[in-house]
């Protein structure tokens, strides 16, 4: 019989990726939520630096109806009330409640609706994303390695097939999504490998800071040159007859000194 490892602590991961979003370093972020370096280190790796598709139940945008909804449309709709006054009760729009019942409401169950079991496809169908372009197009796929050996870029490669089929635009990549698929490997139909080719040479993907969250490089405010005082455009002469410029402002060095020497005065 096979061993059994260890179940995934969703929540304990959705807590992880939320403080990297926020610009907390990977052992920062372990050391806050009391685990190994390791472990946060493996979840970075096991989809090449990105966030996973799957999420806790509590982690999940307010967008999608929640279990309770779910039981309580279940329980409305065993009442007799119509479509619009559920909604207004749940305080979500018409048509949400309806592509719900529509989609989850089986004719082997003489057309009821079952909360859970719903819920339940509903979140099956959640953890099976659209598989990305290279993976199911061997020709694209093709085509995108063959560039990304050349050392292209995402975004020229991007490019490169809107200009070569502007007719087909069901053959065409978006520079993220070549992103994605090279970074997730063989879920994306890239080989990770390929990183190598990248200008940046990285095997995970870094998450970005927001302009406004960026440190900045210099600690002190730089200064112009125009604003600089005019001591600093002075020119020393050392005792070797060499010029020393303690600005770069100038925009030509003077001529250095004669190196002929005064001729000595006889006593």
């Amino acid at each position: 019989m096979a061993r059994r490892g260890r179940r995934r602590r969703l929540e304990l991961e959705a807590a992880y990726w939320r403080l990297l979003a926020a610009g907390v370093g990977t052992v920062e972020a372990c050391k806050q939520l009391g685990i190994g370096w390791k472990t946060g280190y493996r979840w970075r790796a096991e989809n090449g630096g990105l966030q996973p598709d799957y999420l806790p139940e509590r982690s999940r945008s307010g967008r999608y109806l929640s279990l309770p909804e779910r039981r309580r449309i279940a329980s409305l709709c065993e009442r007799g009330l119509t479509i619009r006054e559920i909604a207004a009760r749940l305080g979500r729009a018409p048509s949400t409640v309806s592509r719900e019942l529509r989609r989850d409401s089986r004719p082997h169950g003489n057309g009821a609706y079952d909360a859970d079991l719903a819920h339940h496809r509903c979140r099956e169908r959640a953890g099976r994303p659209r598989r990305a372009k290279p993976a199911v197009d061997p020709e694209l796929r093709a085509e995108v390695q063959a560039k990304l050996d050349q050392e292209w870029s995402p975004e020229q490669i991007a490019a490169h097939l809107r200009c070569r089929r502007p007719d087909h635009p069901e053959r065409h990549l978006g520079h993220e999504s070549i992103y994605r698929a090279l970074y997730q490997g063989a879920k994306g139909g890239l080989s990770r490998t390929l990183t190598r080719k990248l200008r940046t040479g990285r095997p995970l993907r870094k998450q970005r800071r927001r302009p406004d969250q960026r440190m900045p490089r210099f600690v002190a405010p730089a200064v112009l040159i125009d604003h600089r005082p005019p001591s600093s455009n002075c020119v020393s002469v050392s005792g070797t007859g060499k010029a020393t410029w303690s600005s770069a402002s100038a925009a030509s060095p003077p001529s250095p000194p004669s190196s002929t020497a005064a001729p000595a005065v006889s006593a």
